[in-house]
């Protein structure tokens, strides 16, 4: 008996199955995919009833990393996954933003989409094929969804794009572009590029949705196959009169609303509006409050899109293309490293930079062969001050880290590399005023924080934040450059485009309705690429480069090259040699597996110190070299065993005895290597005794004679600098 049905295509040069039937069989959707040894599973279920009270789709996605995909046991203490990694999250991010918007208005079941990465061969990373499969299991499913749609990552590779490119690809590749759509439009763009042009992103986005065309034929095709009838369902809407009577008295009394420009004043006007709608129909709908608060939210939505895209009236007065005013600060906490304030509008964000050494880097445990070092970190806080409310302090959640990653890698591009600037960056935004674009405040902030503490950045990189609003009907569109809020909430894009003057670094692009074509992407890329320049001339306005200095709190690091297999001897045994050198001299010490020494310092005194010391320990010791260092052991000769009379027991009992005579001294000229003067190389003069000229502790000077086949060294007294008292 043969269980299940098996679909193949081709999907960027790789042969693609997908299993459906086998497994799973009490979720509502579900499927296997299979490229090469990389195996993704997807479940998607829907809750039977709509969940009391809710007033957003309660749409649930989770990427699960399994450590045993690529035959590894988990490093926590439990040897379990726990809370998913950073990546799993964005991962979940990625798949959740173009499906979400596919789903019907006023739906209120819960649905959940969980992709389990199963197998992972390297060269093809599951993440794409998580959104796939999320695809394929909601398309088949029974669950209510527009699509389906396709997913590909886009690699840019000399002067050729690449569909999902391998490890050695992406190594060259000059950006790294995930787009998901359907067959008709592009729904979402999650990017990171060295400075690409609008003219290479665009046309890569572009060449991805032709891809995209042919994974959605493809899943359509299984849907024909084994696709189960959608269910038929009532959606949560206003009903009629309620909407009707509301538009009928309360059209004014919004128009008067939301005539003010300022922020503050318009949402009290709102406010005392709504507190006047709400009285007047209480009698008319009891107990219907939440279908009337639903009404005004839809009336106020219509009416600042209309004043948008009919009259080119923004909600704070701007044009479509205009900025919000902007003012920068730096250097304002003394004992950080860098520190920046970017404000823009009423988005403000203060950013800060910390250097530390290489061993500060932070290890990343994931779906690869090899555990990851992150030399560059960004991290975005939004607390509920931010935007007025009492809210308690939690720890960071999807929106935050995935703001972070997006500034992060808005900035990577421009970070020196570790060979240029030896060192471990952080850098924190804590965003204290919000209004919109407050991800790319962070990336703006950032940029001057590092500039501020000395990093020195390749370009200086700024973000800006487009908005979209479309018309349907009249087959018109706005595209506004940094949106606030207001737009943001009622608009149908946020598209977040970062870079420097010479291209683009990040974007990540989000849509609210069923996708965006070539015509509004280009526009799009065109006006942030004007406002990214305006950004960037008020930023250099403030600190035109990076500082020249490092801050005097900030460490000072020598950086060295040594061969990797002398590494184990300035570790020493159990670490006893680098654990010395540190004891000794104050410093932090690192070294990684290719031999990269480097030294950490607050007192350049003893800097140098234990880089001669580290540079000694690796030297070749040959003939002819000069030495200092301490006596650390006087050396004795084997016992000689002599006879005399012993007294009062007769003239033929003798005495046994064992004399030691001195042979010469042991000398550290180097930590982990002693060499031996032997006593005739002590002076000129006969020696009788080697403690007689020195003895252990005294400080000397020595000339290496020579080194035997066993590494032995010989040595002979120059000088000595310090006796031992």
């Amino acid at each position: 008996m043969e269980l299940g049905n098996i679909f193949k295509s081709e999907i960027g040069g790789r042969e693609v199955t997908v299993e459906i039937g086998k497994y799973g069989e009490q979720a509502n959707g579900h499927c296997i995919v299979r490229c090469g040894d990389t195996v993704v599973m997807t479940n998607v279920c829907m809750s039977d009833a709509p969940r009391p009270g809710m007033d957003f789709f309660p749409l649930s996605v989770d990427f699960e990393e399994k450590m045993y995909a690529v035959g590894k046991i988990p490093g926590s203490f439990k040897r379990r996954e726990g809370r998913g990694s950073d990546k799993a999250i964005l991962t979940s991010r990625l798949i959740d933003r173009p499906l979400r918007p596919l789903f019907p208005k006023g739906l209120f079941n819960d649905v959940t989409v969980v992709c389990t990465a199963l197998s992972v061969e390297p060269d093809i990373p599951p993440e794409v094929w998580a959104m796939v499969g999320s695809s394929i299991a909601l398309s088949v499913s029974d669950i209510p969804f527009a699509g389906p749609t396709g997913a590909v990552v886009v690699g840019y590779v000399d002067g050729e794009y690449v569909i999902n490119p391998d490890s050695a690809q992406r190594e060259k590749s000059q950006m790294h572009v995930t787009v998901a759509g359907t067959a008709d439009a592009v729904m979402m763009v999650e990017a990171g590029a060295n400075e690409v042009s609008e003219e290479v992103m665009l046309n890569g986005i572009l060449f991805a949705h032709e891809e995209i065309k042919r994974i959605v034929s493809f899943i359509n095709e299984i849907v024909a196959k084994v696709g189960k009838p959608k269910l038929e369902m009532e959606y949560y809407h206003v009903p009629e009169d309620i909407d009707a009577a509301v538009r009928e008295f309360a059209g004014n009394l919004l128009d008067d609303a939301l005539k003010t420009y300022d922020r503050s004043e318009r949402q009290a006007n709102q406010d005392a509006a709504e507190k006047v709608i709400l009285e007047h129909f209480a009698d008319i709908f009891p107990d219907k409050e939440r279908e009337i608060k639903d009404a005004i939210y839809y009336l106020t939505k219509e009416k600042v899109r209309d004043k948008i895209i009919n009259k080119g009236e923004r909600p704070d007065g701007r044009k479509l293309d205009e900025i919000r005013p902007i003012w920068c600060e730096v250097g304002l906490l003394p004992r950080v490293h860098g520190s920046a304030v970017f404000t823009r509008g009423q988005s403000q964000a203060m950013s800060t930079c910390t250097l530390g050494t290489i061993g500060d880097a932070q290890t990343l445990e994931n779906l690869d062969e090899e555990d990851v070092k992150k030399r560059y970190m960004h991290q975005y806080n939004m607390p509920g001050y931010a935007t007025g409310e009492a809210k308690p302090l939690r720890a960071p959640g999807r929106r935050e880290i995935g703001h972070g990653a997006l500034a992060e890698r808005a900035l990577e591009p421009v970070i020196p590399s570790e060979e240029d600037f030896p060192y471990a960056i952080r850098t924190v935004s804590e965003i204290v005023s919000s209004n919109g674009s407050t991800s790319q405040a962070s990336v703006c902030g950032s940029c001057l924080a590092l500039m501020d503490a000395g990093v020195p950045i390749k370009a200086p990189v700024a973000g800006i934040a487009m908005g979209l609003i479309k018309d349907y009907e009249n087959n018109r569109i706005a595209v506004m450059s940094d949106i606030q809020g207001l737009e943001d909430f009622f608009g149908d894009m946020d598209f977040k485009v970062a870079g420097t003057k010479d291209g683009i670094t990040a974007i990540q692009m989000d849509i609210k309705i069923k996708g965006i074509d070539k015509e509004i992407l280009t526009k799009a890329l065109e006006q942030a690429r004007l406002g990214r320049l305006h950004i960037l001339g008020k930023m250099l306005e403030v600190i035109p480069e990076p500082r020249k200095e490092l801050s005097k709190w900030a460490p000072k690091i020598i950086s060295l090259k040594i061969e990797p297999e002398k590494i184990g001897k300035v570790i020493g045994k159990g670490g006893e040699t680098i654990n010395k050198i540190v004891s000794e001299t104050g410093v932090k010490i690192d070294i990684d597996d290719d031999g990269n020494v480097f030294i950490a310092y607050t007192d350049p005194e003893m800097g140098e110190k234990a880089k001669a010391i580290v540079l000694s320990i690796v030297e070749d010791v040959t003939a002819g070299k000069i030495y200092s260092g301490p006596v650390v052991k006087i050396l004795m000769s084997s016992p000689d065993k002599f006879s005399r009379p012993m007294k009062g027991k007769g003239k033929d009992k003798k005495e046994s005895k064992e004399e030691l005579s001195e042979l010469g001294a042991f000398v550290n000229i180097a930590p982990g290597k002693d060499g031996m003067i032997h006593i005739s190389k002590l002076s000129n003069k006969h020696v009788a005794k080697v403690t007689d000229v020195i003895n252990v502790g005294d400080i000397v000077k020595v000339e290496v004679i020579k080194v035997d086949e066993k590494g032995r060294i010989d040595l002979k007294l120059l000088e000595i600098l310090q006796k031992n008292s």
